[in-house]
């Protein structure tokens, strides 16, 4: 099928497949004798694993590493099971962050709606976000 047709069928456009292919996701495919990329439907569900793999959160790199273990006739069970392990670390670190920066903006509210801009003066930049000793 040509890549006009693997761009409808898997929802993908033709500049991504290209992509894809300088990428090292998809086998480039061989050509027609007029030149045009002939690809097999299995393109489809590797378009469709991509598609997915993105979903989750995977990086095009960490894909790459699971499409070239399957292309090397492994199954990438374990590595994908360690890659979403690590995935799962870094959001819940991403999490702790962001639970500790709400908290630090509450109490930076809480000074901001207690300050009278009035009463400021020039020895602080500013009395809310300078902290007191």
């Amino acid at each position: 099928m040509r890549i006009g047709e693997l761009a409808t069928s898997s929802g993908v456009t033709a500049k991504t497949i290209r992509f894809y292919e300088q990428a090292g996701l998809l086998p480039e495919p061989p050509r027609t004798a007029g030149g045009y990329r002939d690809y097999t439907p299995e393109a489809i569900q590797r378009l469709s694993f991509i598609s997915d793999a993105q979903g989750a959160g995977l990086s095009l790199a960490e894909i790459r590493s699971i499409l070239k273990l399957r292309d090397g006739g492994q199954a990438p069970c374990g590595h994908v099971t360690k890659l979403i392990s690590e995935h799962l670390a870094e959001i819940d670190r991403r999490m702790a962050e962001l639970v500790a920066t709400r908290t630090a903006l509450s109490a930076l509210a809480r000074r901001a709606a207690e300050t009278d801009p009035d009463t400021c003066t020039t020895d602080d930049i500013c009395r809310i976000l300078t902290r007191r000793t």
